[in-house]
């Protein structure tokens, strides 16, 4: 697995994973000449097939540039040449993202799966037990992880208030917030808008030590981000709350997930930030109506 060194904690946790190759490329970084070395250092290792998931030209070029002889992807920004197996997508027909790339492991005209394995991570007990020491965190009660923040923009996020709220109703629950550093104020927001009830761990760990703690949660709430694919991964109880962006196009891949979305004539928008001004795909989106979604009678 190509990877860029934030994510390689994700990739090292699946089973199916041998070597994750660190990427060191920051996006939107051309660095032909340091991509061309990459590649060389790739040659020897004899890899049959390299599946390319991003659509841009220049995530083509380090499998060009390594010799791998099948070189998979969808057609896109002029990729012909780079990719020698370059296939079209009917996005109609498999609108889902997951769909997408597992269509890429099959071979070309064969008939694409209908039933895709659900993604799995693991995590071993020991490491588990070391993060949570390093932590000053422990499990003598249920835990309840919220991850409220999402890369992508504050469209897709549940205000902060609003977790706040949630984390005062769940009496039964430790309540931790997970997320990057640039989640960092929005976790302390929450905490301090829930009186301290919900402990502000965002920003102070690395995505190998998120995995760890979410292996601990009884309940996982959480907006649509990468976090909520690694619940889903860990199989943890979770409500996906969904605003600007549709739970028909990323789900969260877990039988114990369930999604929460009004169903807004404006959404899904797949803004970044509210083209209309009033945020009401989320602002209506109530804590007693995520109370009452996970089975939890408000006091």
């Amino acid at each position: 697995m190509l990877a860029p060194p934030w994510v390689a904690a994700l990739f090292e946790r699946m089973a199916e994973v041998d070597q994750v190759v660190l990427s060191p490329f920051r996006h939107g970084e051309f660095e032909l000449a340091q991509r061309w070395k990459l590649g060389r250092s790739l040659a020897y290792k004899g890899y049959q097939q390299a599946i390319v998931l991003p659509n841009s030209w220049k995530s083509a070029l380090i499998p060009f540039f390594a010799g791998i002889p099948l070189r998979t992807g969808f057609t896109g920004e002029m990729r012909f040449g780079l990719l020698n197996d370059a296939r079209p997508l009917d996005k109609k027909q498999f609108p889902r993202m997951v769909e997408r790339f597992a269509l890429l492991g099959e071979e070309r005209a064969a008939t694409p799966q209908t039933q895709l394995a659900r993604p799995s991570l693991q995590v071993a007990a020991g490491r588990r037990e070391e993060t949570l020491k390093n932590m000053g965190l422990n499990t003598h009660r249920p835990v309840a992880v919220f991850c409220p923040g999402a890369e992508y923009g504050p469209a897709k996020r549940w205000p902060a208030k609003y977790f706040a709220e949630l984390a005062q109703q769940l009496r039964n629950y430790q309540v931790w917030s997970i997320g990057s550093p640039n989640d960092q104020s929005i976790g302390e927001e929450i905490r301090q808008l829930s009186g301290g009830v919900a402990i502000n761990l965002c920003g102070k760990t690395g995505l190998a030590q998120a995995i760890d703690l979410l292996s601990c949660a009884s309940l996982v709430v959480s907006n649509d981000s990468g976090l909520m694919h690694v619940a889903a991964a860990l199989d943890k109880p979770m409500l996906a709350l969904y605003g600007s962006s549709s739970p028909a196009f990323t789900p969260p891949l877990s039988d114990h997930a369930q999604v929460l979305k009004l169903e807004m004539p404006c959404s899904p928008c797949f803004q970044r930030v509210c083209p209309l001004g009033h945020f009401n795909c989320m602002m209506q989106l109530t804590p007693d109506q995520v109370l009452a979604k996970i089975g939890v009678k408000k006091p």
